[in-house]
């Protein structure tokens, strides 16, 4: 009985997991394999792609990665909440709520101080 739970969610990561090669192979099979000027110029960071890797890069780059990185952990706490969500009562929505406010009133003051700013 409990396999049969995790059946959907082994669907979900098979049928993930072959699109996601089916994507890429595709990607690999009809894209233009060529560089040109555009390829190899400077992206995000602005340095020259095959230059010395010990560049130091400026403070902005750090602190995207890390809002990045606290607002993808909010999907770590979503999923198993979503999945279990019809047998939650009220304490796990009040607690999944407050959750949600604390995070949501942390990127607020984020937008506020300028934090999401690229200039």
């Amino acid at each position: 009985m409990i396999l049969t739970d995790y059946i959907l969610i082994l669907t979900y990561l098979l049928v993930s997991i072959g699109l996601a090669i089916i994507i890429y192979s595709l990607s690999y099979l009809i894209a233009i394999q060529k560089a040109d000027s555009e390829k190899v110029s400077p992206y995000e960071c602005g340095f020259n792609p095959f230059d010395d890797a010990r560049n130091e890069f400026e403070v902005r780059f750090y602190l995207v990665a890390i809002l990045f990185i606290i607002f993808d952990l909010e999907i770590s706490f979503l999923f198993p909440w979503a999945v279990s969500l019809k047998w939650i009562t009220w304490p796990g929505y009040l607690s999944m709520f407050i959750f949600l406010l604390i995070l949501t009133i942390g990127f607020l003051y984020e937008w506020k101080k300028g934090a999401l700013e690229w200039e």
